[in-house]
């Protein structure tokens, strides 16, 4: 996905609810395959093309909360760490242990991240210390004991693997060399976040200054924390391994703890997550927020984007993980006129002279077929049965629909619409979408109440309603939809956000 100064939209497309517990922490690889952690002890395996699990999942080898889950850059080894204090690398394709590890106090791990070089792997602990693994040798390459005064919450190696980042829950950051040795912090700021910080994460873009020549780099870093924000940092270093930590940004929106910030695969995007129970993306060279993500009932643990930055994912102490599909408006928009197809509301039969016959001439038979074009055939052998024909049909209401044996709402309303429009439109242009009779977009309209949505949700059964009235509905003991008549297993109701979008730019356009 390319960069755009255009607000993002957000399309829930599944929910896993296999967790037992709080989900703590979710990650893409390379090729797509999504992990989840949880409190409940067991990782998780996916494939997003379908959202089935892999057979090598779970991962089954911690006695406590897993805290963190990361792929290896190639996609094949999962690090994982928990309160157990164990620090367990997997092969990804068989789940078998690849090796373990831990701190020699054998405290909480608390979070991992692997070098972008592959050769190693980083880790954070409550006993306030790092310790650097040699991934190939399975050993312990150096620890970094005179650290942090505090819980070790969040690391992360800059893109060439020179250097590593990382935080403490009392919101000190501090800089370590990562290849020469060198065992006291190159630099810190004792000032990050108020109350804490929470993650850390470097973009993968370097810059490089004089070609290389003066051997100064910059990298961009985001970090979160207790004070509600996300902060972007510059972070320049020489060849004397000199360095500067200069904050560059400051986003602001959330109203709770940012408990984690990712960048975006090509480094164009953060995504956040808060206990404000929502989800934000970011511009990262203007600190613009893209889009809003609201789903989950209780705090966000963590975010993901997917490697082509199209998918996100986020986790909670709702126990679910949430995969959305990241658009910017104009392509929902385009997406809406594509996707149209012309409604089959005209009876495509024809008279003796070869002329379309009007509605009110049909037969009960060819009212049967009718019905069959709308994709509504269940029907057919009770109008059919019932003798109702072109003339009955034209008088038809929602409460002889009903005495027919129609119980859904969804397909009654669509029977009457479909009536009136091979009544009056017997076509419908391409280059418009699906009009109602006031002529504003049908996906606009709340099927329950045909007014527009002010407040859009979906509902288990994937239809979008306003929201008073869907509540109205639930809250009057009705446990089935009101669009398919099939039970609603949960009665959850989640924000679309972008077709809320999309109808405010309707409106704002002036033709609502």
């Amino acid at each position: 996905m390319s960069r755009s100064n255009q607000h993002f939209v957000a399309s829930l497309i599944h929910t896993i609810a296999t967790h037992t517990s709080d989900v703590n922490s979710v990650a893409f690889s390379p090729d797509g395959t999504l992990a989840t952690a949880s409190g409940d002890k067991t990782v998780r395996l996916w494939n997003t093309a379908d959202f089935s699990e892999l057979t090598a999942s779970p991962l089954v080898g911690h006695s406590y909360y897993v805290h963190c889950c990361t792929f290896s850059p190639f996609g094949t080894i999962l690090a994982t760490c928990s309160t157990d204090g164990k620090l367990i690398l997997w092969d990804v394709k068989s789940g078998s242990k690849v090796a373990t590890f831990q701190h020699s106090s054998k405290q909480s791990i608390r979070v991992c991240r692997f070098s972008p070089d592959s050769n190693y792997i980083v880790s954070g602990s409550d006993d306030e210390t790092l310790a650097l693994w040699d991934i190939t040798t399975k050993t312990l390459v150096r620890s970094y004991k005179t650290c942090h005064d505090a819980s070790v919450v969040a690391c992360a190696f800059t893109p060439d693997s020179t250097f590593i980042v990382s935080g403490s829950s009392i919101g000190d950051l501090r800089v370590w060399d990562a290849k020469y040795g060198h065992g006291k912090a190159l630099i810190y700021n004792l000032d990050c976040h108020d109350l804490g910080v929470t993650s850390c994460d470097f973009s993968p873009h370097i810059r490089v200054k004089d070609h290389g020549i003066s051997g100064c780099v910059t990298y961009e870093l985001a970090t979160s924390g207790q004070d509600n924000l996300v902060k972007i940092w510059e972070m320049t270093a020489d060849l004397s391994c000199a360095l500067v930590l200069k904050q560059k940004l400051t986003l602001k929106g959330h109203e709770g703890t940012v408990n984690f910030c990712c960048f975006s695969s090509n480094g164009n995007f953060i995504a956040s997550a808060s206990i404000d129970k929502t989800v934000r993306v970011w511009d990262s060279s203007t600190g613009q927020q893209l889009c809003e993500v609201e789903g989950h009932t209780r705090y966000v643990t963590s975010c993901a984007f997917s490697n082509d930055s199209r998918l996100l994912a986020s986790g909670s102490n709702d126990k679910l993980v949430m995969i959305w599909k990241l658009t910017t408006q104009e392509d929902c928009i385009v997406n809406l006129l594509d996707n149209y197809k012309e409604p089959q509301c005209a009876l495509k039969t024809k008279d003796a002279n070869g002329v379309h016959k009007p509605m009110d001439s049909w037969s009960a038979e060819e009212v049967g077929d009718w019905l069959g074009q709308i994709d509504l055939g269940q029907y057919r052998d009770n109008f059919v049965s019932n003798a109702i024909d072109g003339t009955e049909l034209c008088n038809m209401n929602d409460k002889m629909l009903i005495d027919l044996g129609v119980a859904a709402m969804g397909h009654r309303n669509r029977i009457l619409r479909c009536i009136k429009t091979a009544q009056n439109k017997p076509t419908v242009s391409r280059s418009v979408s699906n009009l109602s009779d006031n002529g504003i977009p049908d996906e606009y309209l709340c099927p329950i109440t045909r007014e527009v949505m002010k407040d859009p949700v979906m509902a288990e059964d994937g239809y979008t309603y306003e929201r008073s009235a869907i509540q109205g509905w639930i809250d009057k003991g009705k446990d089935t939809s009101p669009m398919t008549s099939i039970p609603l297993k949960t009665k959850q109701l989640i924000p679309n956000r972008s077709l809320k979008m999309l109808i405010q730019n309707y409106l704002d356009s002036g033709k609502g």
